[in-house]
């Protein structure tokens, strides 16, 4: 028990007598509860403020002046606190008199009182029964900050929230105003679309992060498994932010140490997991820096690491690292961002897969490594890391069903340039309409539409064209019960929202007769 708690346990008493005190005192030591004898009222009230569990009181100790000195250090308890005062009083002669001292014992509040002679059961059960009350108020102060901390947190994460988002929002806008005064510079133009292009992945990445955290949170993650070449995958994922290293001056290499290594792992969580690294270690790496990321296998473990010569991390923000919305740096200066959801999900990631991640830093200046260990499996014929080019998609008849009209015309306009034949309606009645009178091959449906929800529309598509037409669900739900109820309405595809043309590029060319091989991929 340390000392704090021991003070919260203890048992004032205060009594003009010293014999009192110690008959009190003897009996609770018996009992096994803790106690203090205050000389003086004043005693008292000090012990009250220092932190204590009750206080066992002598009636002719509590004169008037008395009585308000204690109710004065009662009213300053926080709003949790109930103070309890056993009270111990000369027997009564009567009901009036006993009414009288019960008037003035209730400005005290919580008062038990114990008509003299005290049997010493009597005591330790009252004080006993005080106690278990003051330790109810201790659970509920905890829970309370508990809660506050909880709403201390939150208003953070919002204002970092705000933040993150606000930042790529104002580059995009920035980059739209620039195209709008300068219609004609082709090279503003080009600086302009790489901004949006920029921008609109890092807000992507925000909110696939946030729903994410959501989903492992909720035990909504569902792995899906395969042996994969750690090695290929590591490579792969260093390749693909390599620009991203070099727009921020920093020097990105890929390290392999001994023979190649297999793991049983989701592909796109193992990604997920070295991607979500790498830009940690970038955010805190200062231009000219170094970032690592070396693949190992030690003990019949697969073991990736990423090191970085960047501000490092102090002894004490290690412990808290990878808590969610955690921040080593919170300086205004801050400069490359981030909610602090990125090691958290690692971390969580990397214990779905029966791996670790944890990190280590010698201190401020002095960088940071984090250690992603996984079990390794034999070497065998892997899946390869990158899926072959598909095949140049078709021309198609498609029918666009969105609500949104920016979305709507935007979207057209992509799939036009891709050379498709593309019909467009703006609510799930005149969708039901168009697919009847056009019968295309492919019909993409908004979800969230007015007058007849995408799920309903598709399956009155379906019932009324049969399987000659492929059903594409396109939606901001992009949860597993989302897409289990979108096959059970007879879409064939699911693509969450905002859609990658090349990925729909790639799903369109997977139509055959009618149907999507390789239902909701």
């Amino acid at each position: 028990m340390t000392d704090a708690s021991r003070d919260e346990e203890r048992l004032l008493v205060l009594t003009p007598s010293g014999r009192d005190a110690t008959l009190a005192t003897g009996a609770l030591a018996v009992a096994g509860l803790i106690s203090h004898v205050c000389a003086t009222a004043a005693e008292l009230c000090e012990a009250i403020e220092a932190g204590a569990g009750a206080a066992i009181v002598a009636s002719e100790a509590l004169g008037p002046g008395t009585i308000d000195d204690i109710r004065a250090v009662l009213d300053r308890q926080p709003a949790w606190s109930d103070f309890p005062l056993i009270v111990l009083t000369p027997h009564a002669e009567s009901a009036e008199s006993n009414r009288r001292r019960l008037a003035v014992l209730a400005r005290l509040g919580n008062v038990t009182t114990l008509e003299r002679p005290v049997h010493a059961l009597g005591m330790t059960g009252a004080a006993h029964a005080a106690l278990r009350a003051r330790r109810r108020q201790y659970e509920a102060r905890d829970l309370l900050a508990q809660l506050e901390e909880t709403i201390r947190q939150r208003e953070h994460f919002l204002a970092m929230l705000g933040h993150e988002l606000r930042n790529p929002v104002n580059a995009i806008r920035n980059a739209v105003q620039l195209a709008n005064l300068a219609p004609h510079d082709a090279s503003s133009r080009e600086r302009g679309i790489a901004i949006v292009e920029r921008q609109s992945r890092l807000l992507i990445r925000l909110v696939d992060d946030l729903l994410e955290v959501s989903r492992i949170t909720s035990g909504k993650i569902a792995l899906q498994r395969e042996h994969v070449d750690l090695d290929a995958i590591a490579r792969q994922v260093v390749e693909t932010h390599a620009p991203t290293f070099a727009a921020a001056q920093l020097e990105l290499r890929f390290e392999q140490t001994g023979p190649r290594v297999t793991v049983d792992a989701d592909r796109a969580r193992l990604e997920q997991i070295l991607t979500n690294l790498l830009m940690n270690a970038a955010k805190y790496t200062p231009a000219g820096g170094r970032v690592v990321l070396r693949v190992a296998r030690t003990d019949g473990s697969a073991v990736v690491e990423v090191m970085d010569n960047g501000v490092g991390i102090s002894p004490a923000d290690l412990p808290r690292i990878f808590e969610l919305f955690a921040q080593a740096d919170e300086s205004l200066e801050r400069s490359r961002g981030g909610l602090g959801i990125g090691l958290t999900l690692a971390r969580s990631l990397a214990n779905l897969h029966g791996g670790s991640l944890d990190a280590r830093s010698d201190g401020p200046g002095r960088g940071s490594v984090f250690t992603l260990r996984l079990p390794a499996v034999e070497r065998h014929a892997t899946t390869a890391a990158v899926a072959a080019d598909p095949e140049p998609t078709p021309m198609r008849t498609i029918l666009l069903v969105e609500d949104n009209r920016d979305n709507r015309e935007s979207l057209r306009e992509l799939l036009e340039l891709q050379g498709h034949v593309v019909h467009v309606a703006a609510d799930g009645v005149e969708g039901l309409r168009r697919a009847i009178e056009l019968r295309p091959e492919v019909a993409l449906l908004d979800i969230g539409l007015p007058s007849l929800s995408g799920y309903d529309l598709a399956g009155r598509i379906r019932a009324a064209l049969g399987d000659s037409i492929a059903l594409v669900a396109l939606t901001g739900y992009g949860q597993p019960e989302h897409r289990r109820r979108a096959l059970a309405s007879g879409f064939d595809a699911h693509i969450t929202k905002p859609i990658d043309i090349a990925d729909l590029q790639r799903l369109l060319a997977r139509v055959r007769g009618g149907a999507v091989q390789s239902r909701l991929g």
